[in-house]
């Protein structure tokens, strides 16, 4: 199976993150970058600062790669507005997928109207663009009826609002790979997790982030009916060995 086409290439550490300097973390982006274009994944995944990067090096190369960004990550608490604000300056700068972190705590507390409001409008703002928009759940800060109830309120609300042709551009994606757990527990895909998300997100696709580090893995998330895969060790995985990054 050659899995390239399902590989977001992905490096979103800030500098702090890292432990470098602002510039020897650009250097790393754009190594994650320039791989990216070289292998033909799908898409590289990058924080919003360096999208203008990735464009840059995309045209110069002549390649295909698209690009993707993450907004109001990793914790997905910021105002609908200033979720819009950032997806705005994100589709300015030039990506093509956006992947929006969800607020899961105003779920968790009820916030019902809040979620479904947000999904609305920034996946509005998205796709009035012509991009892809992605919905980080973070299934490690959720229970087994969460991740059930909130696959299925996404999928209710893009149902709802937007026509049937547009469902193949809204995902439903597992993890920022950035959730702290306790006792070392995954804080990305698990099976588990992936197999409610396609029962309950369906008919819109799923992306599997976080956790998945083998080619193995990537293979059986593709079986399972997964469409994308969120990995910051894509050229390991296509090359089938084991990637031991974070995420």
């Amino acid at each position: 199976m050659d899995i390239k086409q399902y590989l977001d290439s992905t490096y979103l550490k800030t500098a702090v993150q890292a432990g470098l300097s602002h510039e020897e973390n650009t250097l790393v982006a754009q190594g994650f970058i320039q791989e990216a274009i070289e292998e033909r994944f799908k898409l590289i995944m990058i924080r919003p600062e360096m999208v203008p990067l990735a464009r840059k090096m995309i045209l110069s190369a002549h390649s295909n790669l698209e690009i993707g960004t993450v907004i109001d990550f990793p914790q997905g608490k910021s105002s609908i507005e200033q979720k819009l604000i950032e997806a705005g300056q994100a589709i300015d700068n030039g990506a093509d997928d956006l992947d929006f972190v969800c607020n899961y705590e105003a779920f968790k507390n009820g916030e019902i109207d809040l979620v479904k409001d947000e999904i609305l409008k920034c996946t509005q703002l998205g796709l009035a663009n012509k991009k892809v928009v992605k919905w980080i759940i973070e299934v490690a800060a959720l229970n087994d009826k969460e991740i059930i109830q909130l696959s299925s309120l996404i999928k209710n609300v893009i149902v709802s609002n937007f026509q049937q042709e547009l469902f193949a551009t809204i995902f439903v994606k597992s993890s920022t790979g950035f959730y702290k757990t306790e006792n070392n527990l995954p804080n990305g895909a698990t099976i588990p997790a992936i197999k409610m998300m396609l029962e309950n997100a369906s008919p819109l696709p799923v992306k599997a982030a976080g956790g998945v580090r083998t080619y193995e893995e990537a293979v059986e998330m593709i079986r399972l009916g997964v469409r994308r895969i969120g990995t910051s060790g894509a050229k390991m995985i296509a090359n089938g060995q084991n990637s031991h990054n974070e995420y």
